[in-house]
């Protein structure tokens, strides 16, 4: 459900199967730019975390624990109706659907959400520390999955796998 107010912010992270320059990444590298791009254009898109702006990157620069396979994706949306649209309504879907062909399948939790105010722009740190909260206490209004969101219903027939990356 909606918090009156407040922004949807999102951390997914995952753990590539190879070295970013490596071939067996590299159609997922290559489309880096043109996904994020359409994220940002997307209504309801508030606010992305964004790496050197050195195209085709992304942001894998910020990497997680030092290990530069281990990045992540952290956005902010006006509401979860407007992340739906994007990760189920438009090409990322496809991305979405062949993630196990770049990214190594993760034993953990790698995925969380939380209501933010406007304006604040969430760190990486912030946003590990609401995926450890998750991990540990389970969902709550703190740290939460789709499931979570009564309104989201998307994520039901696309089959958001709990232990597969980005």
């Amino acid at each position: 459900m909606q918090m009156p107010g407040y922004h949807l912010a999102e951390l997914n992270v995952g753990r590539l199967l190879a070295p970013t320059d490596d071939p067996r990444v590299a159609e997922f590298m290559d489309n880096l730019d043109r996904i994020n791009g359409l994220g940002k254009r997307m209504p309801g898109f508030v606010w992305m975390m964004e790496g050197s702006g050195e195209p085709g990157t992304g942001n894998t620069e910020n990497a997680i624990g030092g290990d530069p396979q281990h990045v992540s994706n952290l956005t902010v949306w006006e509401d979860a109706a407007s992340l739906e649209r994007f990760v189920w309504g438009t090409v990322h879907k496809q991305f979405y659907e062949r993630r196990a062909e770049w990214f190594e399948l993760l034993g953990e939790m790698h995925f969380v959400m939380w209501w933010v105010e406007p304006g604040h722009r969430p760190t990486l740190d912030e946003a590990l520390e609401r995926l450890e909260h998750l991990r540990t206490h389970g969902p709550s209004d703190h740290a939460f999955g789709w499931d979570h969101l009564k309104d989201a219903t998307m994520w039901q027939s696309h089959g958001c796998a709990p232990v597969a990356a980005e």
